[in-house]
């Protein structure tokens, strides 16, 4: 199992449209990911009702974690997006 940890880099957390950006990408990758801030519960990394469950604040750390064909590529592209802050207006590509 692949897993990676990266710190929210979006001024708001993983709220509103952080969140629905972040859980559309991990639904685009094909691969089942799980995301958990540190010390609690993994969900699923492509529910936006999961994710905003976990009240993620700027700045905090979370675990992602995938299983499978794609699993690397597809978590380090998530981490790529974490590590932005998708709640500017137009987030770096």
């Amino acid at each position: 199992m692949a897993e990676r940890s990266v710190t929210v880099a979006s001024s708001v957390g993983l709220h509103a449209r952080p969140a629905t950006l972040f859980t559309q990408a991990a639904a685009a990758t094909g691969v089942a990911v799980t995301i958990a801030k540190d010390g609690g519960e993994a969900v699923n990394a492509a529910s936006i009702l999961a994710v905003l469950g976990l009240g993620v604040s700027h700045g905090e750390t979370v675990t992602l974690q995938a299983d499978g064909d794609g699993a690397d590529t597809a978590l380090d592209s998530l981490v790529d997006l974490l590590s932005q802050d998708l709640d500017a207006d137009e987030p770096a590509t």
